[in-house]
């Protein structure tokens, strides 16, 4: 079975960085050279726009489902390596040098699209952590950390290795965030750092 077409469009659909092309069009400027120059929804949410920060996460999400469903139908039985395609092109898009988001929305949406259950569940985790801590990394992090063991409860194996790498991806990916809770200076949601 050839892997690099649900690959390649699992990366391609991935690499549309929705944060800094909506706050662009908003006249917001450049979201890489605000708050932690990252272009996800938590540092569009940093411009005080919290309707471009919405519009972020669910296009942000919403191209990791399209890179399951679509790999589902064109090549089925290859839905998890266009999901990790999807992670891998938005924390790592071509067209802005593979300097891209943390992945978190787009993990989100690739998690809804392989199993509701799993996703309702760290939905909810991630709402727990975050209205107990304040601080968007933290609730994350909890979250994707937890997905794989989620999906083994469930009974979903296939799913398991899937999340696993896609959780790898994204706590890599804030390891600036983890050096910041450990100084105990990373911002709480609503702050302009």
């Amino acid at each position: 079975m050839d892997l690099f077409q649900p690959f390649a469009l699992g990366y391609l659909l991935g690499s549309v960085p929705f944060g800094l092309i909506l706050t662009r069009l908003a006249g917001a400027g450049d979201l890489r050279e605000i708050g932690s120059g990252s272009i996800g929804a938590t540092n569009v949410l940093r411009t005080g726009r919290k309707g471009l920060a919405a519009a972020t996460v669910l296009l942000d999400a919403g191209k990791g489902v399209l890179a399951v469903l679509l790999a589902a139908r064109l090549w089925p039985g290859t839905e998890g390596i266009a999901a990790i395609g999807a992670i891998i092109g938005h924390c790592f898009p071509i067209w802005l040098r593979f300097n891209g988001g943390k992945g978190f929305a787009t993990a989100a949406g690739v998690c809804l699209a392989l199993s509701l259950k799993v996703m309702l569940v760290c939905a909810a985790i991630w709402a727990a952590v975050l209205a107990l801590s304040r601080i968007s990394s933290v609730s994350s992090l909890a979250a994707i950390i937890a997905a794989p063991v989620i999906a083994l409860m469930f009974g979903f194996t296939a799913m398991v290795p899937i999340m696993l790498v896609i959780a790898a991806i994204v706590v890599f990916q804030h390891r600036a965030n983890i050096a910041r809770l450990r100084a105990g200076t990373e911002p709480r949601v609503g702050s302009k750092s």
